[in-house]
């Protein structure tokens, strides 16, 4: 056992001494990257567009490497139809299995010199989150709730994944050209992300807290708490993945570690139906909240909070005029949304439900 935590201490140190040379090469990347302003994260009005791929194949082979031919059409604002060659592929972990989900969610890559001048100019690889069963309603309104949660914290932060929604009509080009319209979103890509927040992208197992940036770290963990999220780590990846857990490393220079979430399906906001809580974490449901914040960062509540307060309205705003989500689920929504606030009403809840839950 000595010897064992030796090698995990010696392991972390090297993590620890390696660091300031990755930061050093990541920002430079980034800054000699140029930030450009791309159209398709710029517009937030739902796009619809038109996947013609053989989705039969898709389903049953679910390969993570190789990719499909096929089509990506959409029509713009001055009415001309884009008709874009695609390749696509499953992606994902829990999602991308059989026994969760009909359709995984999708990995896009698009020809760069066919975008130009489209509203996915700039885009190359985008990952595409999915209905995941066909023929059931409900899945369909899990993927309006996790697009919630992205917008929320962009309501927040910039230093968050963009998104923008989309009614797919997937046309299986070997099952008679069979068709499916649903709701649907894309993400903004990694390196796009790093361009526009001006940092570097790091890839390493595991970080050491205090290397955080403390104020955006307790943001983010009061964002997971708002939407009752436990599944994410700001420090450290699964067995065998870079850090961190559902969320990416990043680096600024005058700044700690940025690790920016994403991946909400687990929340309780979105409560889906094959969600559920680490079987290591006191909660046995996903929509029984768990702060799970840093105690180095508490200094940094007290703003955080009142922030979250400040963007109340607009939080709930968005909630209310979701396109798609009904009614039913809207209000569930707001409620769960509703308990939050009651959790940050005042000092001695914040002390109750935040302060004394946080880790370490």
């Amino acid at each position: 056992m000595f010897h064992q935590g030796r090698r995990e201490h010696v392991a972390e140190e090297s993590i620890v001494n390696r660091l300031p040379v990755i930061l050093v090469l990541a920002l430079a990347l980034a800054s000699s990257a140029h930030a450009e302003t791309w159209p398709l994260f710029e517009n937030q009005d739902v796009l619809n567009v038109r996947i013609e791929a053989p989705l039969k194949t898709l389903m049953r082979d679910r390969s993570d490497t190789e990719y499909l031919e096929g089509k990506f059409a959409y029509t713009d604002a001055a009415g001309q139809e884009h008709v874009l060659d695609l390749k696509l592929r499953a992606r994902g972990k829990y999602r991308a299995q059989r026994r969760v989900c009909d359709l995984p969610p999708i990995r896009l890559n698009f020809q760069k010199k066919q975008v130009i001048g489209t509203e996915f100019e700039g885009q190359d690889k985008l990952k595409l989150v999915t209905h995941c069963e066909n023929g059931r309603d409900r899945y369909e309104q899990y993927v309006l709730k996790e697009y919630l949660a992205y917008k929320i914290l962009n309501l927040m932060t910039d230093f968050s994944f963009r998104v923008r929604l989309l009614r797919v009509e997937y046309v299986d080009v070997e099952r008679d050209r069979d068709t499916d319209t649903r709701y649907a979103f894309v993400i903004e890509d990694d390196d796009l992300l790093a361009e526009r927040i001006k940092a570097g992208k790091l890839e390493v197992p595991h970080i050491p807290r205090s290397q955080l940036d403390a104020q955006y770290a307790a943001l983010v963990s009061v964002f997971e708490y708002l939407i009752g999220n436990t599944d994410y780590s700001l420090v450290a990846g699964a067995k065998n993945d870079d850090c961190c857990h559902n969320a990416v490393l990043f680096a600024k220079q005058s700044e700690g570690y940025l690790a920016i979430p994403y991946d909400f399906d687990f929340s309780g906001l979105v409560d889906a139906s094959y969600a559920s809580p680490n079987p290591k974490l006191p909660i046995k449901e996903v929509t029984r909240r768990l702060y799970r914040g840093i105690c180095e960062h508490n200094e940094e509540i007290g703003p955080v909070i009142e922030s979250f307060h400040e963007k109340r309205p607009d939080i709930l705003a968005l909630v209310s005029s979701m396109e798609g989500l009904d009614e039913k689920m809207r209000d569930k929504a707001l409620s769960f949304l509703d308990g939050f606030y009651q959790n940050v009403a005042d000092e001695k809840a914040v002390d109750r439900y935040i302060i004394r839950k946080c880790q370490g």
